[in-house]
């Protein structure tokens, strides 16, 4: 998540222009934000969401979540 954009922006360079790249550099920005705002908001609770936490820690607290979430369902199954 953190180099999508970059990845995209020489991307859209190398095939199209450098305009177009602009453009998807900016765009690219945008939806990698809305994309953690969303894993964010999903995985941090309420009361820790004050602190800053870069991706690493966006998709900790996510991935703990999940399984500590499916794990919880297997056991309550058995």
């Amino acid at each position: 998540m953190q180099y999508g954009a970059v990845v995209a922006t020489f991307t859209a360079w190398y095939l199209y222009d450098f305009f177009i790249a602009l453009l998807t550099l900016v765009l690219a920005f945008i939806i990698m934000g809305i994309i953690r705002s969303k894993l964010r908001n999903s995985a941090i609770p309420a009361s820790q969401r004050e602190l800053h936490y870069n991706d690493k820690s966006i998709a900790d607290w996510f991935t703990a979540k999940e399984l500590c979430y499916e794990y919880l369902s297997e056991s309550k199954e058995l």
